[in-house]
């Protein structure tokens, strides 16, 4: 069955926040140590899509296989046009397409909504997967911080990535 991908619904707070909860506990994609609860993941996305970007879930059959959203890169007025991106995949379907999916939905949306740039700052640089999804999907890169981060007893990198959306810096936003 094909995925489908649409934007994310107040319903689907329960299964994001299972998701994320994952990926806090058991990977290196967020540097975070405690997962959120379902109350802050719904404030996260309302106030996501409050600052018009895209919060979008994969969907195999009727079940959310993973979720993505493009948000703020910095706060700075001139990182405006700046994304960086969050790609989350349910344990069960990883190496499926739903990493792809969304990244190319989420890479449509940001475009749509006039953002030039978009960033992923990838958690831990022996996460190969990540990096190869990111680099198909036309990213480069750009550099590593090495041993930004502490988790599970050890050091983690952060590898920085960077695509242009649409004309990227060829015009004036």
């Amino acid at each position: 069955m094909p995925i489908q991908i649409r934007s994310a619904a107040p319903a689907d707070i329960p299964v994001i926040t299972a998701i994320y909860a994952h990926a806090v506990r058991h990977g290196t994609a967020s540097f975070e140590i405690d997962p959120p609860d379902e109350q802050e993941m719904a404030h996260r996305r309302k106030a996501l899509l409050d600052g018009g970007f895209p919060y979008i879930v994969a969907l195999n059959g009727s079940e959310i296989a993973g979720y993505a959203y493009a948000g703020p890169y910095r706060t700075r007025p001139a990182y405006r046009w700046s994304v960086e991106d969050s790609v989350y995949v349910h344990p069960e379907a990883h190496r499926r397409g739903v990493g792809r999916a969304l990244l190319e939905h989420l890479i449509l949306e940001s475009e749509t909504r006039g953002f030039r740039q978009m960033i992923a700052v990838i958690g831990d640089s022996a996460q190969t997967s990540s990096i190869e999804l990111h680099r198909a999907a036309g990213f480069r890169l750009i550099g590593t911080i090495q041993n930004v981060g502490y988790k599970f007893d050890r050091w983690l990198d952060s590898v920085l990535m960077q695509r242009d959306l649409g004309p990227g810096a060829t015009t004036k936003p």
